[in-house]
Protein backbone atom coordinates (compact mmCIF):
# COMPACT_ATOMS: atom_id res chain seq x y z
CA UNK A 1 0.00 0.00 0.00
CA UNK A 2 2.83 2.29 0.89
CA UNK A 3 4.32 1.74 -2.62
CA UNK A 4 1.29 2.72 -4.17
CA UNK A 5 0.49 5.34 -2.55
CA UNK A 6 4.23 6.54 -3.11
CA UNK A 7 3.96 5.86 -7.27
CA UNK A 8 0.40 7.81 -6.77
CA UNK A 9 2.32 10.99 -5.56
CA UNK A 10 5.20 10.60 -7.63
CA UNK A 11 2.41 10.26 -10.49
CA UNK A 12 0.28 13.51 -9.23
CA UNK A 13 3.92 15.28 -8.96
CA UNK A 14 4.75 14.76 -12.98
CA UNK A 15 1.38 15.36 -13.84
CA UNK A 16 1.72 18.80 -12.41
CA UNK A 17 4.98 19.64 -13.80
CA UNK A 18 3.63 18.65 -16.86
CA UNK A 19 0.81 21.14 -16.70
CA UNK A 20 3.19 23.79 -15.18
CA UNK A 21 5.31 23.20 -18.35
CA UNK A 22 2.41 23.65 -20.39
CA UNK A 23 1.17 26.54 -18.73
CA UNK A 24 4.82 27.81 -19.29
CA UNK A 25 4.82 27.23 -23.07
CA UNK A 26 1.12 28.35 -23.51
CA UNK A 27 2.34 32.01 -22.78
CA UNK A 28 4.70 32.22 -26.00
CA UNK A 29 2.25 34.37 -27.94
CA UNK A 30 -1.26 36.35 -26.99
CA UNK A 31 -3.70 36.74 -29.83
CA UNK A 32 -5.78 40.00 -29.38
CA UNK A 33 -8.92 41.16 -32.11
CA UNK A 34 -9.92 43.66 -32.82
CA UNK A 35 -12.24 44.09 -29.45
CA UNK A 36 -9.17 43.90 -27.67
CA UNK A 37 -10.05 40.60 -25.82
CA UNK A 38 -6.69 38.47 -25.71
CA UNK A 39 -6.29 34.71 -25.67
CA UNK A 40 -3.20 32.91 -24.70
CA UNK A 41 -2.03 30.45 -27.22
CA UNK A 42 0.79 27.58 -27.34
CA UNK A 43 1.63 26.91 -31.02
CA UNK A 44 4.69 26.45 -32.87
CA UNK A 45 6.11 28.88 -35.51
CA UNK A 46 4.45 26.66 -38.30
CA UNK A 47 1.32 27.42 -37.48
CA UNK A 48 1.88 31.36 -37.15
CA UNK A 49 2.77 31.27 -40.41
CA UNK A 50 0.12 29.63 -41.77
CA UNK A 51 -2.13 31.41 -39.67
CA UNK A 52 -0.74 35.14 -41.13
CA UNK A 53 0.82 33.99 -44.00
CA UNK A 54 4.86 34.74 -43.65
CA UNK A 55 7.54 33.30 -44.59
CA UNK A 56 9.88 31.21 -42.20
CA UNK A 57 12.83 34.47 -42.76
CA UNK A 58 10.11 36.49 -41.64
CA UNK A 59 9.04 35.02 -38.86
CA UNK A 60 12.89 34.22 -38.06
CA UNK A 61 13.17 38.00 -37.28
CA UNK A 62 10.87 37.60 -34.01
CA UNK A 63 13.56 34.95 -32.76
CA UNK A 64 14.67 36.16 -28.78
CA UNK A 65 17.76 33.69 -29.20
CA UNK A 66 18.95 35.81 -32.84
CA UNK A 67 20.00 39.03 -32.70
CA UNK A 68 18.33 40.96 -35.82
CA UNK A 69 18.11 45.04 -35.58
CA UNK A 70 14.84 46.84 -34.98
CA UNK A 71 12.72 45.73 -37.86
CA UNK A 72 9.25 47.05 -39.57
CA UNK A 73 8.59 44.74 -42.43
CA UNK A 74 4.97 45.23 -44.39
CA UNK A 75 4.22 41.53 -46.11
CA UNK A 76 1.06 41.23 -48.40
CA UNK A 77 -1.35 40.43 -45.26
CA UNK A 78 0.62 41.26 -41.85
CA UNK A 79 3.58 43.61 -40.49
CA UNK A 80 5.98 42.02 -38.71
CA UNK A 81 7.35 44.14 -36.18
CA UNK A 82 11.04 43.55 -33.58
CA UNK A 83 11.82 46.57 -31.40
CA UNK A 84 13.63 45.90 -29.06
CA UNK A 85 11.46 43.39 -26.52
CA UNK A 86 8.06 44.31 -29.07
CA UNK A 87 8.48 41.29 -31.16
CA UNK A 88 4.59 41.22 -32.63
CA UNK A 89 2.44 40.25 -35.69
CA UNK A 90 -0.31 42.83 -36.96
CA UNK A 91 -2.73 41.61 -39.26
CA UNK A 92 -5.56 43.74 -40.42
CA UNK A 93 -8.25 42.54 -37.27
CA UNK A 94 -5.92 41.20 -34.77
CA UNK A 95 -2.21 41.06 -33.10
CA UNK A 96 0.51 38.33 -32.32
CA UNK A 97 2.58 39.15 -29.78
CA UNK A 98 5.06 36.90 -28.14
CA UNK A 99 6.22 36.56 -24.69
CA UNK A 100 3.41 38.51 -22.82
CA UNK A 101 4.37 37.71 -19.32
CA UNK A 102 7.70 39.78 -19.62
CA UNK A 103 7.80 42.54 -17.54
CA UNK A 104 8.17 45.43 -20.47
CA UNK A 105 5.61 43.40 -22.63
CA UNK A 106 2.69 43.25 -19.94
CA UNK A 107 2.06 47.12 -20.17
CA UNK A 108 1.84 46.91 -24.36
CA UNK A 109 -0.84 44.03 -24.01
CA UNK A 110 -2.79 46.53 -21.71
CA UNK A 111 -2.78 49.28 -23.67
CA UNK A 112 -3.33 47.03 -26.39
CA UNK A 113 -6.55 45.83 -24.81
CA UNK A 114 -7.30 49.65 -24.34
CA UNK A 115 -6.83 51.09 -27.54
CA UNK A 116 -7.42 48.60 -30.29
CA UNK A 117 -11.29 48.66 -29.26
CA UNK A 118 -13.19 50.90 -31.97
CA UNK A 119 -14.08 53.94 -29.97
CA UNK A 120 -17.66 54.79 -31.41
CA UNK A 121 -19.24 52.50 -29.82
CA UNK A 122 -18.11 53.52 -26.18
CA UNK A 123 -19.08 56.61 -27.50
CA UNK A 124 -22.68 55.49 -28.85
CA UNK A 125 -23.47 53.75 -25.65
CA UNK A 126 -23.37 57.31 -23.70
CA UNK A 127 -26.78 58.44 -25.63
CA UNK A 128 -27.17 60.65 -28.61
CA UNK A 129 -27.10 63.73 -27.20
CA UNK A 130 -23.35 64.05 -27.11
CA UNK A 131 -22.94 64.38 -30.82
CA UNK A 132 -19.52 66.20 -30.58
CA UNK A 133 -18.23 63.19 -28.93
CA UNK A 134 -19.72 60.74 -31.83
CA UNK A 135 -17.68 63.59 -34.55
CA UNK A 136 -14.63 62.61 -32.63
CA UNK A 137 -15.20 59.17 -32.10
CA UNK A 138 -15.60 58.69 -36.22
CA UNK A 139 -12.58 60.98 -36.88
CA UNK A 140 -10.72 58.31 -34.67
CA UNK A 141 -12.09 55.51 -36.32
CA UNK A 142 -10.91 56.39 -39.76
CA UNK A 143 -7.35 55.11 -38.24
CA UNK A 144 -6.70 51.66 -39.49
CA UNK A 145 -6.47 48.39 -37.13
CA UNK A 146 -2.83 48.04 -37.86
CA UNK A 147 -1.99 51.56 -37.28
CA UNK A 148 -3.71 51.38 -33.57
CA UNK A 149 -1.59 48.81 -33.26
CA UNK A 150 1.60 50.02 -34.58
CA UNK A 151 1.14 53.47 -32.80
CA UNK A 152 0.81 51.36 -29.76
CA UNK A 153 4.34 49.65 -30.14
CA UNK A 154 6.27 52.74 -31.64
CA UNK A 155 5.03 54.82 -28.72
CA UNK A 156 5.59 52.27 -26.11
CA UNK A 157 9.41 51.68 -27.71
CA UNK A 158 10.09 55.39 -27.85
CA UNK A 159 9.16 55.78 -24.06
CA UNK A 160 11.05 53.00 -22.95
CA UNK A 161 14.54 54.11 -24.86
CA UNK A 162 13.45 58.03 -23.69
CA UNK A 163 13.47 56.54 -20.09
CA UNK A 164 16.47 54.71 -20.43
CA UNK A 165 18.50 58.25 -21.53
CA UNK A 166 16.83 60.53 -19.15
CA UNK A 167 18.07 57.59 -16.13
CA UNK A 168 21.45 57.50 -17.80
CA UNK A 169 21.54 61.70 -18.14
CA UNK A 170 20.66 61.29 -14.39
CA UNK A 171 23.58 59.22 -13.40
CA UNK A 172 26.16 60.54 -16.00
CA UNK A 173 25.80 64.04 -15.23
CA UNK A 174 27.24 64.14 -11.83
CA UNK A 175 29.39 61.41 -12.22
CA UNK A 176 31.46 63.80 -15.20
CA UNK A 177 30.96 66.62 -12.71
CA UNK A 178 32.53 64.62 -9.91
CA UNK A 179 35.55 63.61 -12.04
CA UNK A 180 36.20 66.58 -13.48
CA UNK A 181 36.57 67.88 -9.54
CA UNK A 182 38.44 64.88 -8.50
CA UNK A 183 40.13 62.44 -10.65
CA UNK A 184 40.45 58.87 -9.22
CA UNK A 185 40.46 55.86 -10.06
CA UNK A 186 36.82 55.15 -8.66
CA UNK A 187 35.51 58.04 -10.62
CA UNK A 188 37.08 57.10 -13.83
CA UNK A 189 35.78 53.35 -14.03
CA UNK A 190 32.23 54.91 -13.19
CA UNK A 191 32.49 57.35 -15.93
CA UNK A 192 33.41 54.40 -17.89
CA UNK A 193 31.03 52.20 -17.17
CA UNK A 194 28.41 55.01 -17.76
CA UNK A 195 30.35 55.55 -21.17
CA UNK A 196 29.67 51.58 -22.65
CA UNK A 197 26.38 52.15 -21.67
CA UNK A 198 25.38 54.89 -23.57
CA UNK A 199 27.28 53.82 -26.49
CA UNK A 200 25.08 50.81 -26.40
CA UNK A 201 21.65 52.75 -25.99
CA UNK A 202 22.94 54.96 -28.69
CA UNK A 203 23.01 51.71 -31.06
CA UNK A 204 19.93 50.81 -29.82
CA UNK A 205 18.22 54.63 -30.36
CA UNK A 206 19.72 54.66 -33.79
CA UNK A 207 18.39 51.49 -34.83
CA UNK A 208 15.11 52.38 -34.21
CA UNK A 209 15.50 55.95 -35.86
CA UNK A 210 17.23 54.21 -39.15
CA UNK A 211 14.26 51.88 -40.11
CA UNK A 212 11.62 54.27 -38.87
CA UNK A 213 13.64 56.71 -41.53
CA UNK A 214 14.06 54.06 -43.94
CA UNK A 215 10.35 53.63 -44.05
CA UNK A 216 9.76 57.48 -44.63
CA UNK A 217 12.24 57.68 -47.47
CA UNK A 218 9.80 54.83 -49.08
CA UNK A 219 6.51 55.39 -50.83
CA UNK A 220 6.50 51.67 -51.65
CA UNK A 221 7.31 50.37 -48.16
CA UNK A 222 4.47 52.63 -46.32
CA UNK A 223 1.56 51.62 -49.03
CA UNK A 224 2.86 47.83 -47.83
CA UNK A 225 1.14 48.75 -44.22
CA UNK A 226 -2.30 49.40 -45.43
CA UNK A 227 -3.18 45.96 -44.55
CA UNK A 228 -6.67 46.95 -44.09
CA UNK A 229 -6.87 48.40 -47.61
CA UNK A 230 -5.28 45.84 -48.93
CA UNK A 231 -7.67 43.37 -47.60
CA UNK A 232 -10.74 45.56 -48.55
CA UNK A 233 -9.92 45.39 -52.16
CA UNK A 234 -10.97 49.11 -52.40
CA UNK A 235 -9.19 48.67 -56.47
CA UNK A 236 -11.30 52.20 -57.09
CA UNK A 237 -10.12 54.17 -53.85
CA UNK A 238 -6.27 52.98 -54.61
CA UNK A 239 -6.97 54.29 -58.16
CA UNK A 240 -7.94 57.51 -57.21
CA UNK A 241 -5.44 57.75 -54.67
CA UNK A 242 -3.09 56.91 -57.33
CA UNK A 243 -4.49 59.66 -59.73
CA UNK A 244 -4.14 62.49 -57.25
CA UNK A 245 -0.74 61.59 -56.65
CA UNK A 246 1.45 59.12 -54.17
CA UNK A 247 1.77 61.78 -51.59
CA UNK A 248 -1.84 61.57 -50.44
CA UNK A 249 -1.90 58.33 -50.72
CA UNK A 250 0.37 57.19 -47.48
CA UNK A 251 -0.34 60.50 -45.82
CA UNK A 252 -1.72 59.03 -42.89
CA UNK A 253 1.16 57.02 -41.51
CA UNK A 254 3.69 59.31 -42.31
CA UNK A 255 2.01 61.37 -40.13
CA UNK A 256 2.24 58.63 -37.31
CA UNK A 257 5.63 57.69 -38.56
CA UNK A 258 7.02 61.40 -38.56
CA UNK A 259 5.50 62.13 -35.27
CA UNK A 260 7.63 58.76 -33.41
CA UNK A 261 10.65 60.03 -36.00
CA UNK A 262 11.00 63.33 -34.12
CA UNK A 263 10.62 61.77 -30.62
CA UNK A 264 13.07 59.09 -31.18
CA UNK A 265 15.25 61.56 -33.03
CA UNK A 266 15.11 64.14 -29.66
CA UNK A 267 16.35 60.92 -27.99
CA UNK A 268 18.97 60.47 -29.86
CA UNK A 269 20.29 64.19 -29.92
CA UNK A 270 20.12 63.88 -26.07
CA UNK A 271 22.57 61.15 -26.05
CA UNK A 272 24.66 62.99 -28.66
CA UNK A 273 24.73 65.85 -26.25
CA UNK A 274 25.63 63.54 -23.44
CA UNK A 275 28.23 62.26 -25.79
CA UNK A 276 29.63 65.35 -26.36
CA UNK A 277 30.27 66.65 -22.90
CA UNK A 278 31.62 63.59 -22.16
CA UNK A 279 34.17 64.11 -24.80
CA UNK A 280 34.74 67.79 -23.07
CA UNK A 281 35.19 66.33 -19.77
CA UNK A 282 37.53 63.97 -21.43
CA UNK A 283 39.15 66.97 -23.22
CA UNK A 284 39.38 68.92 -19.82
CA UNK A 285 40.51 65.73 -17.70
CA UNK A 286 43.81 65.48 -20.93
CA UNK A 287 45.04 69.03 -20.33
CA UNK A 288 45.09 68.66 -16.89
CA UNK A 289 46.64 65.58 -17.04
CA UNK A 290 49.36 67.69 -19.62
CA UNK A 291 49.61 70.48 -17.47
CA UNK A 292 50.24 67.35 -14.21
CA UNK A 293 52.69 66.26 -16.55
CA UNK A 294 54.73 69.72 -17.31
CA UNK A 295 54.73 70.76 -13.82
CA UNK A 296 56.78 67.42 -13.55
CA UNK A 297 59.21 68.25 -16.03
CA UNK A 298 59.86 71.65 -15.13
CA UNK A 299 60.64 70.42 -11.46
CA UNK A 300 62.77 67.39 -13.16
CA UNK A 301 64.88 70.36 -15.06
CA UNK A 302 65.32 72.43 -11.80
CA UNK A 303 66.34 69.19 -9.86
CA UNK A 304 68.89 67.90 -13.06
CA UNK A 305 70.37 71.77 -12.92
CA UNK A 306 70.77 71.69 -8.91
CA UNK A 307 72.39 68.32 -10.01
CA UNK A 308 74.50 69.49 -12.44
CA UNK A 309 75.90 72.87 -9.95
CA UNK A 310 76.21 70.53 -7.02
CA UNK A 311 78.06 67.97 -9.31
CA UNK A 312 81.07 71.13 -9.84
CA UNK A 313 81.01 72.26 -6.32
CA UNK A 314 81.96 68.77 -5.63
CA UNK A 315 84.45 68.71 -8.28
CA UNK A 316 86.17 71.72 -6.74
CA UNK A 317 86.17 69.77 -3.65
CA UNK A 318 87.64 67.18 -4.92
CA UNK A 319 90.37 68.48 -6.99
CA UNK A 320 91.40 70.32 -3.20
CA UNK A 321 90.70 67.04 -1.37
CA UNK A 322 93.36 64.66 -3.16
CA UNK A 323 96.25 63.46 -1.92
CA UNK A 324 98.52 64.59 -3.89
CA UNK A 325 101.96 66.44 -2.20
CA UNK A 326 101.79 70.31 -3.59
CA UNK A 327 103.60 73.02 -1.41
CA UNK A 328 101.76 76.32 -2.42
CA UNK A 329 98.34 75.20 0.33
CA UNK A 330 101.61 75.34 2.85
CA UNK A 331 100.58 78.83 4.96
CA UNK A 332 97.88 79.81 2.70
CA UNK A 333 94.86 78.07 5.22
CA UNK A 334 92.98 81.93 4.43
CA UNK A 335 92.37 80.79 0.99
CA UNK A 336 90.18 77.77 2.07
CA UNK A 337 86.88 80.58 2.67
CA UNK A 338 87.81 81.77 -0.27
CA UNK A 339 87.40 78.94 -1.97
CA UNK A 340 83.75 77.72 -0.12
CA UNK A 341 82.58 81.63 -1.37
CA UNK A 342 83.62 81.71 -4.75
CA UNK A 343 83.07 78.03 -5.73
CA UNK A 344 79.58 78.58 -4.05
CA UNK A 345 78.51 81.75 -5.61
CA UNK A 346 79.80 80.70 -9.55
CA UNK A 347 77.64 77.65 -8.84
CA UNK A 348 74.72 79.07 -7.63
CA UNK A 349 75.16 81.56 -10.68
CA UNK A 350 75.68 79.01 -12.89
CA UNK A 351 72.11 77.47 -11.73
CA UNK A 352 70.48 80.55 -12.55
CA UNK A 353 71.97 81.13 -15.57
CA UNK A 354 70.56 77.54 -17.00
CA UNK A 355 67.10 78.76 -15.47
CA UNK A 356 67.28 81.70 -16.94
CA UNK A 357 68.03 79.75 -20.52
CA UNK A 358 65.21 77.48 -19.97
CA UNK A 359 62.72 80.36 -19.59
CA UNK A 360 64.53 82.19 -22.34
CA UNK A 361 63.35 79.28 -24.60
CA UNK A 362 59.73 78.85 -23.36
CA UNK A 363 60.64 75.62 -21.26
CA UNK A 364 59.65 76.35 -17.69
CA UNK A 365 56.73 79.08 -16.54
CA UNK A 366 57.16 82.04 -15.54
Amino acid sequence: MAREAAAGAVEMAQGSMKKKAGAGAARSWILLDANGEGTIMDVDKYAIMHRVEIHARDLRILDPLLSYPSTILGRERAIVLNLEYIKAIITADEVLLRDPTDDNVIPIVEELRRRLPPASGAHQAQGEGKEQHDVEAAEEDESPFEFRALEVALEAICSFLDARTTELETAAYPALDELTSKISSRNLDRVRKLKSAMTRLTARVQKVRDELEQLLDDDDDMADLYLSRKMAGLLLLASAATLHGNENDVEELEMLLEAYFMQIDGTLNKLTTLREYIDDTEDYINIQLDNHRNQLIQLELFLSSGTVTLSLYSLVAGIFGMNIPYSWNQNHAYVYKWVVIVGGLGCALFFVLIIAYARYKGLVGS
